[in-house]
């Protein structure tokens, strides 16, 4: 079954009870047990619910993966991922990486006996990297906020011939443009915030591998720290899901026009594949499109303040992937976390923003931008 098809259909009603079209959702904490000794599916929601259950293999079926969890959020995913390191393990990182994972690094990771370095350029990545500490390399792309893309499969076989793990954050593209899985990667995780869920009214987040051991032991993780996503959020993003590739397909063909007007008023635009040619064949080998983030310096013609005050279609707001077009300033928002002498190493100015493209009429996104471009330059 086409992934399109499977997005919409992966959960079949004929296990529902009264053959009910969408899962129904399971409210209970704890369930009746037939007699001592003797255990049914689900004893307590921690442990195990059917609606979550259901979000977890619609979720396993878009993965091709064996072993998937669904959790309260992206952070709660993240750190679950964290949280099979032991004490005096190292962790690799590109050097723009989500803003709370970087603050979980930063603030959590010295006191549990955990070390990490940033790397300016993941497809530079060497065996100079790899001491024996490192344990996991820990790839968003494209990263977050400038849109930087890593060779998966180059960076797996480099971290698999020195005994690491790859986990790959996939929210910006999902399992519909990008199978992190299929090119080595151990684990996939996920903000379901994003894309997944589609329209900003939900927390979620998700993990999955195909590695037995892992599985396992994020199992345990998720259990133990009761970081579990809701039946409710889970009957929900389970109505998100379904219409993920229209959404998408609708976002992807707006940002490219988006990038275009940008183009036209010359002004540099990051997104996937932007940096280099060489950034360019690997997001095509690896990915089916460029995703519906972009991001770009306003240029110092333009007050950034009117900008932003004068657009009416891009809502000054965190998070993306909902089907309403988003913008944010990077630096004293999603990446407030980092140092300004780190945001500066990095690359992200007080002069960058973030877009995320909606599905709203192309026509209208790029009319708002051209009004609120002409107003920022007291222009008439």
């Amino acid at each position: 079954m086409k992934i399109e098809s499977l997005l919409v259909q992966g959960n079949s009603p004929h296990n529902n009870p009264y053959g009910a079209i969408v899962p129904p959702i399971f409210l209970a904490s704890t369930y009746i047990q037939p007699a001592i000794g003797e255990e049914q599916d689900f004893a307590y929601s921690r442990g195990g619910n059917p609606t979550r259950n259901e979000v977890e293999d619609l979720l396993a079926q878009l993965e091709d993966a064996q072993y998937s969890y669904a959790f309260a959020s992206g952070m709660a995913a993240t750190s679950s991922v964290f949280s099979l390191l032991k004490q005096g393990d190292k962790v690799l990182l590109n050097n723009n990486i989500y803003g709370g994972t970087f603050r979980y690094l930063d603030q959590l990771f010295e006191q549990r006996g955990l070390a990490y370095q940033l790397v300016e350029n993941f497809n530079q990545l060497s065996e100079e990297h790899f001491d024996p500490a490192v344990k996991l390399v820990f790839i968003e792309t494209p990263s977050n906020p400038l849109l930087e893309v890593t060779d998966i499969k180059r960076i797996c076989e480099l971290a698999h011939q020195h005994g690491a793990i790859v986990a790959v954050d996939n929210t910006f593209l999902t399992a519909y443009l990008q199978k992190t899985l299929a090119l080595g990667a151990d684990i996939v995780t996920y903000s379901a915030t994003k894309y997944l869920s589609g329209h900003a009214d939900l927390i979620a987040g998700a993990v999955l591998t195909n590695d037995q051991v892992i599985g396992e032991r994020l199992k345990i993780i998720q259990n133990t720290l009761g970081n579990i996503l809701s039946p409710f959020d889970s009957y929900s993003l389970i109505r998100g899901i379904k219409t993920l590739a229209v959404r998408m397909d609708r976002q992807i063909e707006n940002t490219h026009k988006v990038i275009a007007f940008l183009h036209s008023k010359a002004i540099s635009v990051n997104f996937a594949g932007a940096h280099s040619k060489e950034e360019a064949a690997i997001q095509s080998a690896q990915a089916k499109g460029i995703g519906a983030v972009i991001s770009f310096e306003l240029p110092e013609e333009y007050d950034l303040a009117i900008f932003i005050q004068a657009l009416k279609m891009f809502p000054l707001a965190v998070s993306l992937g909902g089907v309403e077009s988003l913008i944010c300033h990077p630096a004293s928002m999603t990446h407030e976390s980092y140092s300004k002498e780190l945001q500066e190493k990095i690359g992200i100015s007080d002069r960058l923003l973030r877009v995320a493209v909606g599905i709203e009429h192309s026509e209208d996104l790029i009319t708002d931008l051209a009004q609120a471009l002409v107003q920022a330059k007291g222009e008439k």
